[in-house]
């Protein structure tokens, strides 16, 4: 007898969920020895609770060169990017196709262990988001909207 999946060819596979455009994933952006440099590094940052609109998130952030102010719901200058964010921030242009000063903000979000990330909605002032996870995976989840309903899609994102 026939296996149905030669009757209904489209059933051969699961469909495959829709990626946002634009989107790319790359593991090792940054090799282990850069890793542990980075992150020695950045522990030595003072970041600051997220404050959005009066409450406060389960992160801990800084911002270099652009920042977004949600209680006047613009961008603003921010402190220059740190100069042990040079080469990091080499590799995400060219992991984007895209020269380093177009990358004119900079952010390091910290979650403490166990802590679910939330959506996100990235400024279009900010243009292209390349995001890289450090000492631990995260799971990306994006969405958009598509008529009256949402298109999601989940992602883990391994260190580095």
């Amino acid at each position: 007898m026939a296996n149905q999946n030669a009757l209904f060819p489209g059933l051969e596979s699961k469909p495959q969920r829709p990626v946002p455009e634009g989107f790319r994933y790359e593991e090792n952006i940054v090799s282990e020895a850069e890793e542990t440099e980075l992150a020695a590094s950045l522990a030595m940052l003072e970041l600051k609770p997220f404050e959005f609109h009066g409450h406060l998130g389960n992160r801990r952030v800084a911002s270099f060169g652009l920042r977004y102010n949600y209680s006047r719901r613009s961008v603003e200058t921010a402190d220059g990017f740190p100069s042990f964010l040079a080469g990091l921030r080499h590799k995400a242009a060219k992991f984007a196709g895209r020269a380093v000063d177009e990358f004119q903000q900079g952010g390091v979000n910290q979650y403490p262990p166990g802590a679910g990330i939330g959506w996100h909605k990235d400024k279009p002032q900010f243009g292209v988001v390349v995001g890289v996870s450090l000492l631990a995976p995260a799971t990306m989840r994006l969405r958009r909207k598509e008529g009256t309903r949402w298109v999601r899609m989940s992602k883990t994102v391994q260190p580095r």
